[in-house]
This record gives C-alpha cells, sequence and structure tokens, in this order.
C-alpha cells in the first residue's frame, strides 16, 4: 500500500487545517486508517484513528479531543484529519499510517500500524 500526505501548511493559533491521505493499492474500505504526529525531539504520538466499517468508529487522544475530526471517503480511497483550533504545540510532521491486516480493532501506538505516508508539516505560530 501506497500512502500520500498532503495538506500541511502554516497557520495561526486558532485557525483551521484539513490534512488529506490517499491511499493506493489494496482495498482501501478494509482497513483501519490513523493519523500520528512527531513533534521535534518528540516521540511519535498517535492523534486519531478511524475503523473500516461502514460506522466508521473514531479514536482521538486527550490531547486533540473535541478539536480534530477525523474522517474517510471510500469512494476516493482518502482518509481526512480536519484540525480546528489550532495552537502552537500542534506543531509537528503528520503522518498516516495504516495496519497490515484487515478489519480488525483500532490501535493508539505506532506498533499496530506497518504502513507510513510521507509526513506533511504543520506549524502552528502564536
Amino acid at each position: 500500500v501506497q500512502l500520500q500526505a498532503s495538506g500541511g501548511g502554516l497557520v495561526q493559533a486558532g485557525g483551521s487545517l484539513r490534512l488529506s491521505c490517499a491511499a493506493s493499492g489494496r482495498t482501501f474500505s478494509r482497513y483501519i486508517m490513523g493519523w500520528f504526529r512527531q513533534a521535534p525531539g518528540k516521540e511519535r504520538e498517535f492523534v486519531a484513528a478511524i475503523s473500516w466499517n461502514s460506522r466508521s468508529t473514531s479514536s482521538y487522544s486527550i490531547s486533540v479531543k473535541d478539536r480534530f475530526t477525523i474522517s474517510r471517503d471510500n469512494t476516493k480511497n482518502t482518509v481526512f484529519l480536519q484540525m480546528n483550533s489550532l495552537k502552537p504545540e500542534d506543531t509537528a510532521v503528520y503522518y498516516c499510517a495504516t495496519p497490515r491486516g484487515m478489519y480488525g480493532t483500532i490501535a493508539t501506538t505506532p506498533a499496530g500500524y506497518d504502513s507510513w505516508g510521507q509526513g506533511t508539516l504543520v506549524t502552528v505560530s502564536s
């Protein structure tokens, strides 16, 4: 599977950005999709993930819950991350990721994902 993330950029605190991740190479609708981020000098951390099923169950880290929304369009093989009320501490490289296995339950650690996009930089100025 190939993942291509886009949509990052520079935004002022309180602003919004929408990240996209286009997937190719397998049946998109059968796989969980996740977003992680990594700030300079810090470990990669979970941001959000969305299940494969028709209800699209989602999970969020505490730090972004109620500000970020993950969604997917299975007709376009794309997962989105809508980020609102951005804070300087949201500054990081954002990665989309997906596990090797179909279906399953959402994992919230990097070890639960096998394929990664190239990352897109989000910078939030104060």
